[in-house]
């Protein structure tokens, strides 16, 4: 009965719709409605209407040319010609040197030395403690007795009941942690907890420091990374114990990973299109240059805490780029924060000495007009909303977690994991085999990716990658099997041999597919969100790296199911490389829409006059409008057919 009162005052309520679809008085409210004459509504009507507040008009967009800075802005700063640029590029360079020293100090810090016990007369003759000897090296470092010599009866319960240490470190140096707080035996485990500190340290920098740089910019995350990164790393150098130690390396890793990361963005953003990738080659080359000239660095400084203040001072020279390092310009003008973009544009043409009046396009008058704009910024939590970009971002972050995972895989059978021992029986022949095959890889990175482009050379290293991973785990197998036989012909050694030659190909292409998975997020990410996405593939390449520490805590249990399980992740990522854009030569995209128009294309070019099954960007349609008419549909009757006719 209420309702119906309702529906009188109110008028007789909604109109039910009419066999042909049409609801009559859409327009007037009613049949009467109809047939009243036009006319000005009476003045004093009962209950009249409430008039609709008007709604503002939506801010008018952004001059899209203000937002092609590849196309527009950066042309005429005068490209990566400009001196500007280029000593800007050059001083994104200069510190790749010291983050590889910090980033390969672990080597030479927690190297597990040669050790055994002294006796109480001061004489370092063996009975039956622990005597050195490089034929039997166990996995934490400690030297078991030679043949010939007794072994202990207690086991390990008395090979470590010793009061004195003396150790023999292969690293150049003559003291390092393990032997400063006699980190063996028993508190060997503490070794590998301070190479978690580090890298885990690193995950967490990553991550974090990735959203700060895309609320309040790059260099401001890389100076104070810089200053906090001098004071915890000099602390690291005055630890009294091994706790504080791990507690400082870890802020240390995090301050480290902000560096990184912001040199990464403003890398990737000061350079056009075609330069890109040579510019972030000769980065890791300058890096990879810090890991060769480590060892003869820890032979002249020749104590550990000597080592890590060379390696933590050089940072020094960074706190200088407070004065002659500015803020990226791409990023200012992707959060249109067009104030401080203006004046950083006059910045770059008076270095450059660019004349203002061959400004074609009219960059700077259009930046005149929407200087009042308010900054919008941007957080990498909106990718969640994406149809495309969230899709790519995590298939980089796979491939780059499986790239970096299963390269501790290869390294471990290289070294030979089931005898625990060094192939080479030498560290400095083991550590710069590790790097020339780093070096090796990134060489061949160069001209594959130039040939194939970005998503074809990742395809070609992953590929290359599961094949070594799988025919190690299958074929390895096989060849053992056969090697049992007595008419077989085969022994241990040609098992060893395919072995090392497989584990070299593996870390080969490994390597590749991590390092170009860093460099691809940072391509397709948006500009507005672009150290988030560096954040989260630097951190997953750190959760790769840190499976390497994991096994060695659990004496390396569990080492065939750890690569089984990666072996299967590469061919799964295999499938998903191929749903990912090709963004070689192209511009970078600026904001979130931009990066959704990142569309995959076909690997091989189409034939003349082939039909394509992948649509191009000027092909896709605007799909927008079906919100709008799903909810317009909403008063239409389910029984009802968009032209009008009854569904039967």
């Amino acid at each position: 009965m209420a309702i119906d009162r309702r529906r009188e005052a109110d008028g007789g309520g909604r109109p039910l719709p009419e066999e042909n679809g049409s609801v009559p008085g859409a327009v007037g409210g009613g049949p009467a409605a109809a047939a009243a004459p036009p006319g000005p509504p009476p003045a004093n009507v009962a209950g009249a209407e409430i008039q609709a507040v008007p709604v503002p008009p939506p801010p008018a967009a952004c001059s899209p040319l203000l937002l092609d800075y590849d196309g527009s802005v950066l042309p005429f700063l005068g490209g990566l010609g400009g001196g500007y640029q280029r000593t800007l590029v050059l001083l994104t360079w200069v510190p790749a040197l010291f983050i590889g020293f910090s980033k390969f100090s672990d080597s030479f810090l927690l190297d597990q030395p040669d050790f055994w016990c002294r006796e109480a007369d001061g004489q370092g003759n063996w009975s039956g403690s622990l005597a050195p000897s490089h034929a039997n090296h166990s996995g934490n470092g400690s030297i078991f007795p030679p043949p010939g010599l007794p072994t202990p009866a207690g086991g390990n319960a008395s090979e470590c009941d010793c009061h004195e240490w003396h150790y023999r470190i292969r690293a150049g140096l003559v003291q390092n942690v393990v032997s400063k707080w006699d980190l063996v035996c028993d508190s060997a485990w503490k070794v590998h907890i301070a190479k978690f500190s580090l890298l885990v340290g690193l995950i967490f920098g990553h991550l974090i420091t990735g959203c700060i740089a895309d609320w309040v910019g790059r260099r401001p995350v890389l100076l104070f990374s810089v200053i906090f990164i001098l004071i915890f790393g000099l602390t690291v150098a005055l630890s009294v114990n091994v706790t504080m130690f791990s507690t400082l390396r870890f802020f240390e890793g995090f301050c480290l990973a902000g560096i990184v990361l912001s040199l990464y963005a403003l890398r990737i953003e000061l350079c056009p299109p075609g330069h890109r990738f040579m510019i972030t080659m000769v980065a890791s080359f300058i890096e990879m240059a810090g890991q060769f000239l480590m060892p003869g660095l820890a032979a002249l400084c020749r104590d550990w805490q000597v080592l890590q203040a060379v390696i933590i001072c050089p940072f020094l020279l960074m706190l200088l780029y407070w004065v002659i390092f500015p803020e990226s310009l791409r990023w200012l003008m992707a959060t249109q924060q067009f104030e401080a973009s203006k004046e950083l544009i006059l910045q770059f043409t008076h270095k450059n000495r660019v004349n203002t009046e061959s400004d074609i396009k009219g960059v700077v008058p259009e930046l005149e007009k929407e200087i009042a704009r308010r900054p919008k910024k941007v957080c990498i939590v909106k990718v969640v909303g994406t149809r495309n970009l969230w899709k790519n971002i995590v298939v980089l972050c796979v491939n780059s977690l499986t790239g970096y995972g299963i390269h501790h895989c290869f390294a471990k059978s290289m070294m030979g994991h089931e005898a625990k021992m060094a192939i080479t029986h030498n560290f400095y022949a083991d550590y710069y085999t590790m790097a020339g095959i780093a070096l090796a890889s990134c060489l061949a990175m160069c001209p594959v990716v130039g040939f194939l482009g970005r998503r074809g050379g990742l395809l070609l290293f992953m590929i290359l990658t599961a094949l070594a991973s799988l025919l190690q785990l299958g074929l390895l197998n096989l060849i053992g099997k056969y090697s049992q036989l007595p008419d077989s012909g085969m022994s241990d050694s040609v098992k060893d041999k395919f072995s090392t030659a497989f584990s070299i190909v593996g870390m080969f292409s490994s390597h590749a597919v991590g390092s170009l998975s860093v460099f691809f997020c940072a391509e397709i990410t948006p500009t507005v969100i672009r150290g988030g996405g560096l954040g989260l593939v630097l951190a997953s390449a750190g959760f790769g790296r840190l499976t390497a520490p994991i096994m060695e805590l659990h004496n390396q249990k569990g080492y065939f199911l750890h690569h089984v399980i990666f072996a299967c992740c590469t061919l799964i990522c295999i499938i998903c490389i191929l749903l990912l854009p090709e963004s070689k030569n192209q511009n970078l995209p600026e904001n979130i829409p931009d990066g959704e128009h990142y569309t995959r294309q076909p690997l091989l070019p189409h034939k003349k006059g082939e039909q394509p099954l992948l649509l191009t960007n000027s092909e896709l349609k605007d799909y927008s409008g079906l919100h709008d008419s799903a909810a317009v549909s909403d008063g239409i009757s389910e029984n009802t057919t968009a032209n009008g006719m009854k569904s039967m």
